[in-house]
């Protein structure tokens, strides 16, 4: 998925099991959507508490925050809990969107279809204003970017 691309329209199981569409994320604006391999590895949650932490600036740039991975909504549920998640996160448990985003690893350490950590933001056209996929796992996205792409 490249910058210009039409996303497709998606639905995944939030940590509530209730269903939530790409349309619906993006009705009062930019949706920032991050990929990442697996809760509770210690990358992953860097990213996502550090995202916790910089809440304030992206509510201040009106953006839909999401957290997308192939964990089960249970796994996900009691992730969010446990580091005080303050965003929507999703389960591609069946690791559809993350193979329409061009954003799973066809081996992670011996497991297959696991989402890479990437970062997308998306208009309210669905159009894609931002890509980041990341074949390394242990780096994190360019936060600076994103910020830039959601302005």
């Amino acid at each position: 998925m490249k910058v210009g691309d039409k996303a497709p329209n998606f639905t995944l199981k939030n940590t509530k099991r209730e269903d939530i569409s790409l349309k619906s994320l993006v009705e009062n604006g930019k949706v920032l959507i991050l990929f990442f391999p697996l809760a509770y590895s210690s990358v992953c949650t860097e990213e996502l508490c550090s995202t916790r932490d910089n809440m304030k600036l992206y509510n201040s740039l009106n953006a839909n925050v999401v957290g997308i991975s192939v964990d089960s909504f249970y796994t996900l549920r009691e992730f969010k809990k446990s580091n005080n998640i303050n965003f929507t996160l999703l389960s591609d448990f069946n690791k559809n969107v993350s193979t329409q985003f061009e954003a799973i690893y066809d081996d992670f350490f011996g497991m297959r279809g696991v989402a890479k950590r990437s970062a997308f933001v998306i208009n309210q056209d669905l159009i894609v204003e931002y890509s980041e996929v990341l074949d390394e796992a242990g780096k994190q996205p360019d936060f600076k970017k994103i910020q830039e792409a959601l302005k």
